[in-house]
């Protein structure tokens, strides 16, 4: 595994990686920090809710003795979201890292790209790779610290909630999609764990669908699931910055899958743009569904 994903550092993975030299050379160190905290999954003693699933829910790893020393304070279910942030970022990256399968999907006049890939299950991913006039800790801020201020600038986002925090680098959220016009797939909630890493000038952020026992599947929602997904975030220059988005969700219910897969890189780009109004704008207004 770990072999796997040192190629995507030496550059020898799918051409579009081939194009992100720096991503290459910070992505080595990044997972590095990220895998040397896979030995605390073996010392966590689950929530109640994830006990009866068995041991497979719970990943442990022999390829590293050592544990992140900024996780020693953490205990039980900080522990727990800490690491499964952390664990979605991994897969996310591995999935990014992986040479086979990618097909150019949608590009655009501003030059978005997008490219897609079928994982097992028969599901597709998608990858958006976008340059943007802004730094790679600007978008963290808007992304990652300013996460519950998202609605104000993206229509397709009714609202975000933080429900709890382990640090500054780990979230769980509750999120729930717009009503607007243009929602091909319908409303629905996520439950999430957030994590980001900083690793020299590159940023990190991913993602994945999990549980808290507060928070069961509310009345009136469906429920999607996310990831494992991830945002990295490369500086071009002191103001530019390379977004590279892998998107991977089930949504849930009864939809053809040729509907899911024309809405969800549709909805990608649609963020696109709606994070570069943002940018211009400098701040975060408030957007009506039809802005």
């Amino acid at each position: 595994m770990l072999p796997a994903l040192v190629k995507l550092c030496c550059g020898i993975s799918y051409p579009h990686l081939r194009s992100t030299t720096g991503l290459q050379r910070a992505a080595i160190t990044v997972i590095g920090q990220e895998l040397s905290v896979l030995q605390c999954w073996s010392q966590i003693q689950p929530p109640e809710w994830r006990s009866h699933e068995g041991p497979e829910a719970v990943l442990t790893s022999t390829e590293h003795n050592v544990v992140n020393p900024s996780h020693t304070s953490l205990k039980g279910e900080d522990l727990f979201y800490r690491c499964q942030g952390q664990e979605a970022m991994r897969k996310a990256l591995e999935l990014l890292e992986s040479e086979e399968g990618w097909r150019p999907e949608a590009a655009v006049e501003n030059g978005d790209v997008i490219y897609s890939k079928v994982i097992p299950g028969s599901r597709k991913v998608f990858r958006l790779e976008a340059e943007l006039e802004a730094s790679a800790e600007e978008l963290y801020d808007i992304l990652f610290v300013k996460v519950e201020e998202m609605h104000r600038w993206n229509p397709n986002i009714q609202g975000i909630k933080v429900l709890k925090r382990i640090g500054t680098e780990t979230m769980v959220t509750h999120e729930v999609s717009g009503k607007t016009a243009g929602n091909l797939i319908g409303q629905r909630d996520f439950l999430s764990v957030r994590h980001s890493s900083k690793c020299k000038s590159h940023i990190y952020l991913g993602g994945a669908a999990t549980q808290l026992e507060s928070f069961p599947v509310q009345e009136g929602f469906l429920r999607a699931e996310e990831g494992p997904t991830c945002i990295v975030l490369e500086p071009l220059d002191q103001s530019r910055c390379r977004f590279v988005w892998l998107l991977n969700v089930d949504v849930k219910g009864w939809l053809p899958m040729t509907l899911v897969n024309q809405a969800l890189p549709q909805a990608q780009l649609e963020f696109s743009r709606h994070l570069r109004r943002r940018l211009t704008s400098g701040v975060a207004p408030v957007l009506t569904a039809s802005g």
